[in-house]
């Protein structure tokens, strides 16, 4: 087993965290410890609620992920059994898990965001690249398919069209062909700055209305809130932070929300 995961406060700005992928050497490749981190973390990430705001993730030394690790697969791909477990127990799991959070994530790009690093990123509600990082599915030149659960998140992140031209032609895409095509929001030359002041605008703003916000999304892609979530929804009707952001607009000031740093 190879490589691991690391995450940590921002020591500027400890409402901000940051979630490292490395495997050194294998251009962050993803193998099975990480993956099994990458569920166990994600699950964790709403618990700390409300000092983060807000999680970077990006990969160590300047690629994001290159896909799983091959290196791993004889001892998890040849039979039908193994294979199951491995994509439907493991990798499934540990991105639904990141879906799943409430917590505001902003995936860091540069260098290679390959087959396993696409999902991962797929699941970031935020995309900003590199000029010149790369992303692709190239699968097929390995002899098999994308397993259902996981194809579904990056279904959901770039679209039908997109998803079956880098899964049928095994093609990559440069930066600012996924700027066009919709697969990141952003292309900069400066990725670390740029993810960061992104974080830092997601963690000025009330921790509870993002939370919010990403619950409502996920409803909404998987065919609308229930009446119970719905009265959740409008239960912020007397919360402090909603009381406070009215009337410090009509006081015509800056709102000091509860959940701001004191």
């Amino acid at each position: 087993m190879s490589g691991s995961l690391h995450f940590a406060r921002d020591p500027a700005d400890p409402r901000i965290g940051v979630l490292t992928l490395s495997n050194a050497g294998k251009l962050n490749a993803i193998g099975v410890a990480m993956w099994r981190e990458l569920g166990t973390l994600a699950a964790t990430l709403d618990a700390l609620q409300p000092t983060l705001h807000a999680v970077i993730v990006r990969g160590e030394g300047g690629d994001f992920a290159a896909g799983a690790d091959i290196a791993e697969f004889p001892a998890h791909r040849f039979s039908t059994e193994a294979l199951r477990d491995y994509h439907e127990r493991l990798v499934a799991p540990a991105l639904h898990a990141l879906l799943a959070t409430d917590v505001p994530l902003v995936a860091q790009i540069e260098g290679g965001c390959i087959g396993g690093g696409l999902e991962i990123a797929a699941c970031c509600d935020l995309r900003i690249a590199r000029r010149g990082a790369r992303f692709g599915i190239p699968i097929a030149h390995l002899g098999f398919p994308m397993a259902p659960d996981e194809l579904a998140v990056v279904l959901s992140a770039v679209g039908r069209a997109n998803a079956a031209e880098l899964l049928l032609e095994a093609r990559l895409l440069d930066s600012d062909e996924a700027l066009r095509r919709g697969l990141v929001q952003r292309v900069v030359d400066d990725v670390a700055a740029e993810a960061a002041a992104t974080a830092r605008r997601i963690a000025a703003l009330p921790a509870s209305v993002a939370r919010a916000n990403k619950r409502t999304l996920r409803q909404l892609l998987s065919g609308g809130p229930t009446d119970a979530e719905r009265a959740r929804h409008f239960g912020y009707a007397d919360s402090a932070t909603h009381l406070e952001g009215v009337q410090a607009f009509l006081d015509r000031r800056r709102p000091v929300f509860p959940d701001d740093p004191v």
